[in-house]
């Protein structure tokens, strides 16, 4: 079970992953670079949704005009030049060794409240470990709220599951057929509905107690791939806006040091997508290989927004 959340710690990189490794938390309060990042995302966001709020623009907006932006802003931030730069410069304030230190592309997310729109672009997520997506188990996230949020539009822990497998579809998952099949521009126009098959947990869970963590804009919460997390239904009457990035250690890969594997069954692996924060090349394909199971065939091998 994880029971401790680590404070603006000054661990060591290499002590830190295998706390995190082991199910605990690290959270850290606004930083130069984690503000200059949010600062950079807002900038996007109210340009997208301008002259509007873009936290209220929900209660102007048609679902369907709203998901239009949505479906042309995020790209343009997940892929923007700046946002890998200014993701490098995170990982340099937090000591991380940029020659071995591979990040994915950065992911905004929106939460809306009261059920305006959970599906597609904005969709609203259901209890779930990243493993479950194919996601390595050395594999770190880092989330940061862009705009003030509270404790009804937050980001929920579920520790309990922590260390006990919970049977799961994760298993008719394969990333590079999700690739194929269930990204791009189409997202945006799942509206009301979301067919997509995405992993869950096909037996009750023991989501309390929750854990909801409220920091700062800019503030940084980091946690294993294979913790139990879920999106807070949303009641604040504001849209949440936070980004999140994941990393993996060139190290770490080799010597096979992460989570345990509890429970997921997927096939296919994100490591394609990763890029050295040095000079975003990718990882070397003799590590991919020795995490890759023989489906490279069944679709795309790198994601695209």
């Amino acid at each position: 079970m994880m029971n401790t959340v680590y404070f603006d710690s000054n661990m060591p990189c290499t002590a830190r992953r295998q706390q995190l490794y082991a199910g605990q938390l690290f959270v850290f309060s606004p930083t130069e670079s984690t503000r200059a990042l949010c600062d950079f995302a807002r900038s996007l966001i109210r340009e997208a949704f301008a002259p509007l709020d873009p936290e209220l623009a929900q209660h102007s907006l048609s679902v369907e005009r709203y998901a239009g932006i949505l479906g042309e802003l995020k790209p343009k931030f997940i892929h923007h030049d700046e946002s890998k730069r200014l993701i490098r410069a995170v990982l340099a304030e937090l000591e991380c060794d940029l020659g071995k230190e591979y990040f994915d592309v950065p992911k905004m997310r929106s939460s809306t409240s009261d059920g305006y729109l959970t599906t597609g672009i904005a969709y609203a997520w259901h209890p779930h470990r990243d493993t479950w997506y194919s996601a390595p188990t050395c594999q770190l996230n880092w989330w940061l709220p862009i705009f003030a949020i509270e404790q009804n539009n937050a980001m929920a822990f579920h520790p309990l599951c922590w260390d006990r497998p919970v049977a799961n579809t994760s298993a008719d998952y394969n990333y590079y057929r999700w690739n194929k099949m269930h990204r791009g521009k189409h997202v945006a126009k799942l509206i009301g509905q979301d067919p997509r098959p995405l992993p869950r947990a096909s037996e009750p869970l023991e989501r309390e107690p929750e854990l909801r963590i409220v920091c700062e804009p800019g503030g940084l919460i980091l946690f294993s791939s294979a913790q139990m997390h879920s999106s807070v239904p949303n009641t604040s009457g504001r849209t949440r806006f936070s980004m999140d990035f994941r990393t993996v250690n060139l190290d770490d890969l080799v010597a096979r040091r992460g989570a345990p594997n509890f429970d997921s069954a997927c096939t296919g692996t994100t490591l394609r997508d990763y890029m050295r924060a040095t000079d975003l090349s990718r990882i070397p394909d003799e590590i991919v290989a020795a995490y890759d199971d023989g489906s490279a065939a069944e679709g795309d091998l790198v994601y695209r927004a």
